[in-house]
């Protein structure tokens, strides 16, 4: 609980800090409010070498760079969203330089690519913003391939590269699965049986890549589409009142099964990969 109690202690200095800043103007509050997070960085995660302040620091001094970089610019517009993303991404390696937090580099890599994604939406271009969901999926792919370089790298999972490779995994699976589910329709309503059926086989496909690289996070990452899915499904069938319990029940035992039989599926799924594409994998446990 030290961890938490840090995380608080900190979040209240930074936000009266941002909030005297404010007085003089809002970049100000946003300078401040980095500022502060490196300042805090700097003995809870260089000296304490403490997990959760590290993480939540981080995201605070991403968060007080990308404000000021919006607000010095001169507000939220095309030029400002894709300036402020290459701003931010150039802060969070000064900040991997310094401190190494694992999920820096997710960081980085997420506000890079979130406001290219920006820049997408705001166009007013109408065959620009038909290039969201392409854009969303390719920057899954590009995430995903990252990640698998920062794997390969620690292949035995001894150093920080593995701990870099899973946060950009955890990043890469919703970006990969929220444009496939988007095109399939299911945020529309459009959730008929043909749909349940492709959204089962695209976890399927998301498992079996996840116990090929030995990475749960693609899974969870993917899990709140699947569930949402499959409880609309039943909804569209009648089962109203306990759609919620029977989706649960179904993949919450589905995961457990997996999880029981994790490693005996891996030994299967990496028998039957290329030779050369297994140099690139964990071995076997």
């Amino acid at each position: 609980f030290n961890d938490i109690y840090v995380v608080i202690a900190c979040a209240l200095v930074l936000m009266s800090a941002a909030w005297f800043g404010s007085s003089i103007s809002n970049v100000t509050a946003a300078i401040v409010f980095a500022a502060g997070s490196w300042g805090l960085a700097e003995y809870f995660v260089l000296k304490r070498h403490m997990a959760l302040p590290a993480i939540a620091l981080l995201l605070s001094f991403l968060g007080g760079v990308l404000a000021t970089s919006i607000y010095a610019l001169g507000g939220v517009s095309e030029i400002t969203l894709l300036a402020s993303g290459c701003i931010t991404a150039f802060a969070a390696w000064l900040h991997w330089r310094r401190f190494e937090v694992p999920i820096t580099v997710a960081g980085g890599t997420g506000a890079a690519m979130g406001c290219l994604i920006a820049v997408t939406l705001a166009n007013t271009n109408a065959d620009i913003k038909e290039w969201f969901v392409p854009t969303l999926f390719l920057s899954g792919i590009a995430t995903f391939i990252y990640a698998m370089y920062w794997d390969s790298a620690d292949r035995e999972r001894k150093t920080r590269k593995s701990d870099v490779a899973f946060w950009l995994h955890l990043l890469s699976a919703p970006l990969i699965v929220h444009p496939i589910f988007s095109v399939l329709g299911i945020f529309e309503g459009n959730s008929g049986l043909p749909e349940a059926i492709a959204v089962l086989l695209l976890y399927i496909a998301m498992a079996f890549v996840s116990v090929s690289i030995d990475r749960r996070a693609i899974m969870v990452s993917g899990l709140a589409y699947v569930l949402y899915a499959i409880s609309t499904l039943l909804k569209t069938y009648g089962v109203d009142a306990s759609s919620s319990a029977i989706t649960g029940i179904i993949i919450g035992g589905a995961l457990l099964l997996l999880s029981v039989y994790w490693h005996a599926c891996r030994a299967i799924l990496f028998k039957a990969l290329p030779q050369n594409l297994q140099g690139y994998l964990p071995p076997l446990k």
